[in-house]
């Protein structure tokens, strides 16, 4: 190969690479997408008081994260690290228990053995994507989902219902409308939020941030590295400010302050600093 053509070759790659990363950085969404419709107050005492925070992310495959080139690159990863960095003071954990192609009710039947005895103070659900490529019933999907939610809620648990992912698969199915409708319902009945995942990625495309096939693998079903890191990092803003939205009487306000935290506004969005007790 000639002297000229490796050097457009490096710079092509170069190019490809520096690209690479400025789309994983701009996953930005509208806000109205991304915010939480519920204070998170089991999170919020959680950090108030300095104790590890237990995370529990259960789902399907898209928690487990099929699709990803590496489970470090799943969206219980990617939340990881991006609380990690909002919060360096605190001990974090965020649990993986997706288990590809499982319904609500497989779920349900897992929270004794691989959520409750974690003690989270938050649970992270994503159900209703294999629901909506299987099945009609919509009554006996909203009530297994309205149980789950009401046993994790007795278990003294913040609960986030994830809805499914924007991709091709899904939209042929006419049921995924109804299963949308559905999630915000119980969320409505139940007093639970829901990070709106399906808006958020539909956003992405409509807006010409991404196209499809740079946030959908190529099975035109599950997410990828690059949608994966985007919703981990866009879910922990949502974490963080509803978390910090808990805060909101005098007294919580004390406390905070005796515990030696601040809430801070940081470019990634609003989080935690430590800073010396006095």
């Amino acid at each position: 190969m000639r002297p000229a053509r490796l050097i457009a070759v490096a710079i092509g790659l170069g190019l490809g690479w520096m690209t690479g990363i400025a789309v994983a950085r701009d996953c930005s969404a509208p806000g109205e997408l991304t915010q939480l419709r519920t204070t998170l107050p089991n999170t919020a005492r959680a950090i108030r008081r300095g104790e590890a925070l237990s995370i529990v992310a259960i789902g399907s495959s898209s928690t487990e994260g099929v699709g990803a080139t590496s489970r470090a690159n799943s969206y219980p990863a990617q939340l990881a690290a991006e609380l990690g960095r909002r919060w360096p003071q605190l001990d974090i954990a965020v649990i993986n228990k997706g288990v590809g192609g499982e319904e609500a009710q497989q779920m349900v039947a897992r929270f004794e053995r691989d959520v409750l005895p974690y003690r989270p103070q938050l649970v992270i659900w994503q159900v209703g994507s294999n629901y909506a490529l299987r099945h009609h019933d919509l009554d006996a999907y909203a009530d297994t989902v309205r149980k789950g939610v009401r046993r994790l809620q007795a278990a003294q648990a913040d609960v986030v219902l994830m809805d499914m992912q924007y991709a091709p698969k899904l939209l042929e199915r006419t049921l995924h409308r109804h299963i949308l409708d559905t999630m915000g319902a119980i969320a409505r009945d139940t007093k639970v939020a829901v990070f709106q995942r399906f808006a958020v990625m539909r956003h992405w495309v409509t807006s010409g941030r991404f196209g499809i096939d740079e946030i959908v693998a190529r099975d035109r079903l599950h997410m990828n590295d690059t949608s994966y890191r985007c919703i981990g990092r866009l879910l922990a803003g949502s974490l963080t400010a509803a978390a910090r939205a808990s805060l909101v009487s005098p007294a919580d306000g004390a406390a905070a302050a005796r515990g030696g935290f601040a809430w801070a506004g940081t470019q990634a969005g609003t989080g935690l600093r430590q800073r010396p007790a006095r």
